[in-house]
């Protein structure tokens, strides 16, 4: 780890200070961060872009997978918005023709990525979206319910608010592209073939469109339309996200009366070593394309995040979902949100804003207004170096790098578990032990054994800490019937969350995450997609 930390460092000092976070697994940068900087190599410490404006035309179809295709050459997977092609059978004047609609053309980035190899040996990762008012939202809502279509890409519908409002009042719902309303549907029926589709093949995700934007801390430059590939970042054409995790599992020591605590206050001491290191990759970084250079350093945007989380809480007596365990991430998530905001803002007095940065408009913003008071002053007076800074990503491969600690937010899988890893020779299965067992001698709550209400209630309280949101898939029993399965959903809108993911252990598709046999087999629960593999994995 010495030669990231001396890729990221600005002196000796912050150095020192960044080795030993590394070597200590204190702090986890992302697994591109990790594998490019200071290597040689030339690829991007970046996980994973979203794709310029796909133009409704041919060439632009084609620009745009290639444009696609470099980047992943690099080593960045990508999120796509296709609600700007027309839709099927709409008419092409100038060949006296009609078009295929974006679900067909959606094949041609899908091969792509299924023939690149991601800096010489990774898969890439791809989120396609549509709105969920396109006039094909029916054909892409179906489009993966069998095992051999779209493989290489993640579908999530960016809902509206006028779709739910729609759905909670049971209207009909306008399908236009270009102003034109190519039909009327049901609103009901809309949403129950798109909560049928992810009840069977957990496929698609639901993105709320509209609170990404009204959340959004440039919403005076920027309009955001599509997420990245684990849609923790909500990212405008170009953008590109930066990951890095603090490990709470490592903060976890026994405290005065023996008793295992979680050391906040070194949390908090370490994040200006963090956001400074890194701030530093966005200029030290390689870029598959000079646009996406221009956003980054234009508005210097990253996500750091939380790892280790379930370990964590639970060591110290808090079991995952209860309400302790609730009020407990609440309140470290507050105070790491606004620390860093802080760090943020101090590094922009030693090194100056992000250029986008406009005071008034930036405090403004929903979010900025919902952080503290001294937080707001801070930036106030100095400004702040990065635009967004908050994102909690799936971590699936630095977790387990981490001595497998759990991922995320998620819950542990299994106090034991066989994990199919995707590597170039084929598939191999490993046997993984849970850290907290190892560690803690803690049997925490597994994911089969939390209610899907426990889920969502973590995810709402992570969600209100997120300047972009959080990467988290709510684990659904084989005991739940449709109509509480659609209200997982509406819990998730209604609990301000920026979207949603669900998995059905029952379902027709299975995890690749499985209990130790001389245990209970669970197959599937909470899932992720992990950015390395492409692959979805349930823990």
């Amino acid at each position: 780890m010495d030669r990231v930390a001396d890729a990221l460092a600005d002196d000796d000092l912050h150095f020192q200070n960044l080795a030993e976070l590394l070597s200590l697994q204190k702090f986890l940068p992302a697994g591109r961060v990790q594998a490019a900087m200071g290597s040689g190599r030339h690829v991007t410490p970046y996980n994973c872009y979203v794709a310029p404006t796909i133009p409704d035309t041919m060439d632009g179809i084609m620009d745009g997978a290639k444009f696609s295709a470099k980047t992943m050459k690099l080593g960045g997977g990508m999120g796509y918005d296709f609600s700007p092609l027309r839709p099927r059978y709409a008419t092409i004047r100038s060949l006296d023709s009609h078009s295929s609609g974006p679900v067909s053309f959606m094949g041609i980035f899908d091969a792509m990525c299924a023939t690149i190899s991601s800096a010489g040996h990774r898969r890439g990762a791809q989120m396609g979206m549509l709105r969920v008012d396109h006039p094909d939202i029916l054909e892409f809502v179906d489009a993966k319910a069998n095992h051999d279509t779209l493989t290489n890409f993640n579908l999530s519908v960016a809902v509206t608010d006028e779709f739910m409002t729609a759905v909670r009042n049971g209207d009909v719902f306008p399908l236009r592209f270009e102003g034109k309303v190519y039909n009327w549907v049901g609103a009901r029926y809309l949403w129950n073939k798109i909560m049928s589709a992810t009840w069977d093949w957990a496929e698609p995700g639901v993105v709320f469109i509209d609170r990404v934007n009204a959340m959004n801390n440039l919403w005076y430059c920027e309009t955001i339309a599509a997420t990245n590939p684990c849609a923790e970042q909500p990212l405008p054409p170009y953008g590109a996200c930066l990951l890095g995790s603090i490990n709470l599992a490592k903060y976890v020591e026994e405290g005065d009366e023996g008793h295992l605590v979680i050391r906040l206050r070194d949390i908090l001491e370490d994040i200006p070593t963090i956001v400074r290191a890194m701030d530093n990759v966005v200029d030290r970084a390689v870029y598959p394309h000079p646009e996406q250079e221009n956003e980054a350093k234009s508005k210097r945007r990253m996500g750091l995040g939380v790892t280790g989380v379930a370990n964590a809480l639970e060591a110290i007596g808090h079991p995952y979902g209860t309400v302790g365990f609730r009020r407990i991430l609440n309140e470290i998530l507050r105070a790491i949100t606004n620390e860093t905001y802080r760090a943020s803002a101090k590094l922009a007095r030693e090194k100056g804003p992000f250029p986008l940065f406009d005071r008034e408009k930036y405090l403004k913003s929903a979010f900025v207004q919902g952080l503290d008071k001294d937080t707001r002053e801070c930036i106030y007076l100095h400004g702040i170096r990065n635009s967004h800074l908050m994102s909690i990503a799936p971590t699936g491969t630095i977790s387990l790098a981490a001595d497998n600690v759990s991922s995320g937010i998620e819950p542990v899988f299994s106090h034991g578990f066989t994990r199919t890893i995707n590597m170039p020779d084929g598939l191999r299965e490993e046997h993984v032990d849970d850290y907290g067992v190892r560690v803690f001698d803690h049997y925490g709550r597994t994911a089969d054994k939390l209610t899907v209400q426990d889920h969502v209630d973590v995810l709402n309280v992570a969600a209100y800490w997120m300047d972009s949101s959080v990467s988290k898939t709510c684990n659904v029993g084989a005991d739940v019937t449709f109509q509480e399965f659609k209200d997982v959903y509406w819990k998730a809108y209604l609990g301000g969350s920026k979207g949603c993911t669900t998995y059905r252990a029952s379902g027709k598709r299975h995890g690749i995450l499985n209990a130790d046999e001389s245990g209970p087999v669970h197959e599937g629960s909470a899932c992720y997609i992990d950015p390395e593999t492409n692959t979805r994995t349930c823990e």
